[in-house]
């Protein structure tokens, strides 16, 4: 079983991300965009947020994508990349990146499916080289060829800073 390193987000790779969400919903003309990990974890989130539960939106994505995995494995795909679900009001365009990270499009009728895709296939691609940027850098740590910032912390020193 190979080992998925954390994926440990510093904060000017934070900032890169959503700055790319939020020209995405700009460029999109979308309600919100949301970045989650397959484990359910939020990673970032632009746009209008007001009312949306994203803890729940969050694990809900993850869930859809790994069930819809089990779908696809069933007919012989690998997996289903891409998903859309209309509703009355607002449509969601999900999308996996970089094998790991899932792009949620909330649009609604200020937008057209036709636009959010193409849109999506552009910053896809961009987040892509972001993530797998990130996800060496993880490898590299894990790997111990590129040491945490924290490697260099010892038991001493934390005992250090809590002591009297």
């Amino acid at each position: 079983m190979s080992l998925t390193p954390q994926l440990v987000l510093y904060e000017d790779d934070h900032k890169q991300i959503v700055a790319v969400a939020d020209q995405l919903v700009r460029d999109a003309n979308a309600k919100a965009v949301f970045l989650v990990d397959r484990n359910g974890q939020l990673v970032a989130e632009a746009g209008e947020l007001k009312g949306i539960d994203t803890t729940s939106l969050a694990s809900l994505v993850a869930g859809n994508i790994a069930a819809t995995g089990g779908l696809a494995k069933i007919i012989g795909e690998d997996e289903f990349p891409t998903h859309f679900h209309q509703g009355e009001r607002d449509n969601l365009h999900i999308t996996v990146v970089a094998q790991r990270i899932i792009l949620v499009v909330i649009f609604d009728e200020r937008s057209s499916l036709g636009l959010v895709r193409l849109r999506v296939k552009k910053t896809g691609m961009r987040l892509g080289q972001l993530f797998e940027a990130l996800f060496k850098r993880a490898k590299a740590e894990l790997d111990g060829s590129d040491p945490s910032p924290f490697s260099e912390i010892t038991d001493e020193d934390i005992d250090n800073l809590f002591s009297d």
